[in-house]
């Protein structure tokens, strides 16, 4: 749940970066991608369970673990969405308008864009758990800014989205989201896919 409440904090803090007035919009993103790496410095050196630092290094029977981690960091951005109602800021049409553009993608195309971050995330902790703090900081804006779904950082995006549109598009959401936890296991397994041995 605290990896669930880090990852929160950081879409936060990323949609009041897109809604900030002043800039241009790529210094926008790309500092709302940067502080993003809030969350998993947060996961890594607070020992934290986040189902993308945990995916790749999971082994036989340890399944339903990991469906219990993905169940906790769902609630723990589920509380932070519920802060984000309450912001005098305009976030859940932030949310709505990043929701559109994520459904508009489709499920299948966002499955595989999914793996990628899925790679990105197991390299970055992989590094990270031996001292290197780096490749979390490159690693975070890489897939915000490839478009790359990370599915504990979209169910905030997706919490933080007005109910009404929720209501509207149930189905296609669930599918979507569906697709996006696939794809980021596929992903944080490639290298045990390809190599056959765990990269720790």
């Amino acid at each position: 749940m605290l990896a669930g409440v880090s990852v929160g904090i950081a879409g936060f803090g990323y949609l009041a970066s897109r809604d900030s007035g002043s800039g241009l919009v790529v210094i926008r993103e790309l500092m709302g991608s940067v502080l993003f790496s809030f969350a998993l410095l947060a996961v890594v050196n607070y020992k934290m369970m986040l189902y993308t630092g945990t995916a790749g290094f999971v082994n036989k029977g340890e399944m339903g673990k990991l469906g219990l981690i993905l169940l906790g960091n769902i609630i723990g951005c589920a509380l932070v969405a519920l802060m984000a109602r309450l912001s005098p800021m305009p976030l859940q049409q932030t949310a709505q308008a990043f929701l559109e553009a994520r459904l508009d993608v489709g499920p299948l195309r966002g499955g595989i864009l999914s793996i990628g971050c899925g790679f990105i995330m197991t390299t970055a902790v992989t590094f990270a758990r031996k001292g290197a703090n780096l490749p979390l900081l490159i690693g975070v804006p890489l897939f915000i800014l490839c478009g790359f779904p990370h599915c504990v950082a979209d169910i905030f995006y997706y919490l933080a989205a007005p109910l009404a549109f929720w209501q509207a598009h149930l189905v296609e959401i669930l599918a979507f989201y569906g697709a996006i936890v696939i794809g980021n296991f596929v992903g944080c397994n490639f290298y045990r896919m390809i190599m056959g041995d765990n990269p720790q």
